[in-house]
């Protein structure tokens, strides 16, 4: 008896690691129309044309319209992670939830440096 429990117990708890990881595994789907909330803090540095920013150092801030979404997700995580270091971008990008970052990154990825909001 004491057996047929525990093997129950064990294959619940499979059953459960199977199906979180499979939600945690679903990609996250961007929807640039829900972006125009979230790209306040976005547009007052890469929505100015040859804006250079100084801090931590000058540094020229990339106009981001038109950037494929794969690279702004993959930077804004990279930022998130600590992996890149410029600290105005880390503490924004912190701020993010993977579908932020994929609503951001879909909305950006359909402008052009000509359209893109300023």
């Amino acid at each position: 008896m004491k057996k047929s429990l525990a093997v129950l117990a064990l294959a619940g708890f499979a059953a459960t690691a199977i199906t979180t990881g499979a939600a945690a595994a679903a990609e996250v789907v961007g929807n640039p129309k829900a972006a125009p909330a979230k790209i306040e803090m976005c547009i007052g540095c890469h929505g100015i044309p040859h804006y250079k920013t100084g801090f931590p150092e000058v540094y020229q801030v990339p106009m981001i319209g038109g950037q494929s979404a794969k690279y702004i997700e993959s930077a804004l995580k990279a930022y998130r992670k600590g992996e890149r270091k410029h600290p105005s971008m880390v503490g924004i990008a912190k701020s993010l939830s993977d579908q932020d970052i994929a609503d951001v990154a879909a909305y950006y990825a359909l402008q052009t440096p000509a359209n893109a909001k300023r």
